[in-house]
């Protein structure tokens, strides 16, 4: 381990922890398979959890190659996930490429930033995305955090995306004070709308309790990623792979994912732990489905539960061309919908 004053001495640059990964579509049949989507042809043919796995691995690659400049036998695990905006479909026609770095490092933790572009004719950027990282000791049987040396903002690129960093995690404190406001009087007013119109005889609205789907399964040793811990990318997987299902309760065609606005990781779930997933449709714009997808890991041996991970994804409504088109308003009923649908109603996108 290199001690307070090596780590000082150490200068690393954001370039210096630049991180490249390829998937393989047109050399690998057999990979591109398996992130097959369905088996026929259409524009957007990837399972998109699938690449939210990857897009973990990368992070966590990233991340741990910086820590082990100073901490050679640390971890490190995923904290958050911050505003994915899909900007272009991908496909498994077309090589996946991921382009990472370090943006930012805190006392202990990182935001590793993630380019993900599909390569040959056609090329488009698909997606760009910013994973939080805690760097964690494994010297003791109890996970502490570990002070990380700062990088060196030398550039003037480098000093930009370090203040975009900065602004983001403050951008997030404030979505997270703002979800506990009470609702501002146009949005009690909205909502005592959608209630009194639930009141009327001839309702045929959709309620969003109609609209929930639920997995339990246990976690196994093929899903570690370090000793007796889950891969966190594996969750997420499952998380997205249920609220599709969920959004497609309500969409009338094909549901794509349009944003993934926030990924939280608040507890680790540990070899043993059943897990329960939850899929809830909270809110519906013009031609997009918001689902919020909770994990809550459960120890029967240490007789305690916890909720391990939240999710909020939106998805898009589209036809054969991938052209948006309309979902059916829903409607909350109890304070809690009505308290996730605001969440969502406050981050949405039409």
């Amino acid at each position: 381990m290199i001690n307070e004053e090596q780590k000082e001495e150490v200068k690393v640059t954001p370039h210096d922890t630049r991180y490249l990964f390829v998937l393989m579509f047109s050399t690998d049949p057999a990979l591109a398979r398996r992130f097959l989507a369905r088996d026929r042809n259409m524009v957007g043919n990837i399972r998109f959890g699938k690449v939210l796995e990857t897009l973990d691995k990368v992070a966590e690659n990233t991340a741990l190659a910086y820590v082990h400049r100073f901490y050679p036998t640390a971890r490190v695990v995923t904290a958050a996930i911050d505003n994915i905006m899909i900007r272009n479909p991908a496909d498994t026609n077309h090589d996946l490429v991921f382009s990472a770095q370090i943006n930012h490092v805190g006392r202990s933790s990182m935001e590793v930033g993630i380019r993900v572009e599909s390569l040959g004719a056609g090329s488009n950027h698909i997606a760009s995305c910013y994973f939080t990282m805690v760097a964690r000791s494994t010297d003791s049987g109890e996970a502490k955090s570990l002070t990380l040396a700062p990088l060196d903002y030398a550039q003037e690129i480098e000093a930009k995306r370090h203040a975009k960093a900065e602004q983001r995690r403050q951008a997030n404190r404030d979505s997270l004070a703002k979800a506990e406001e009470m609702p501002s009087l146009d949005e009690y007013l909205f909502l005592k709308k959608l209630h009194k119109e639930q009141e009327s005889a001839d309702f045929k609205g959709i309620r969003a309790s109609e609209l929930v789907l639920e997995s339990v399964t246990r976690a196994y040793p093929e899903q570690e990623n370090v000793p007796k811990t889950i891969f966190g990318g594996y969750l997420m997987r499952k998380a997205y792979e249920l609220a599709a299902l969920a959004a497609e309760m309500v969409a009338p065609d094909r549901v794509v994912p349009c944003q993934v606005n926030r990924i939280n990781f608040n507890q680790p779930v540990l070899l043993g732990d059943q897990l329960k997933f939850t899929a809830r449709v909270v809110y519906t714009g013009k031609t997009t489905i918001a689902v919020q997808s909770d994990i809550e890991r459960f120890s029967r041996s240490a007789g305690d539960k916890a909720l391990s991970n939240s999710c909020l994804f939106t998805f898009r409504n589209v036809g054969s061309e991938m052209e948006p088109l309309p979902v059916p308003f829903i409607y909350p009923v109890t304070y809690a919908e009505d308290a996730r649908f605001l969440i969502a109603y406050r981050q949405r996108v039409d």
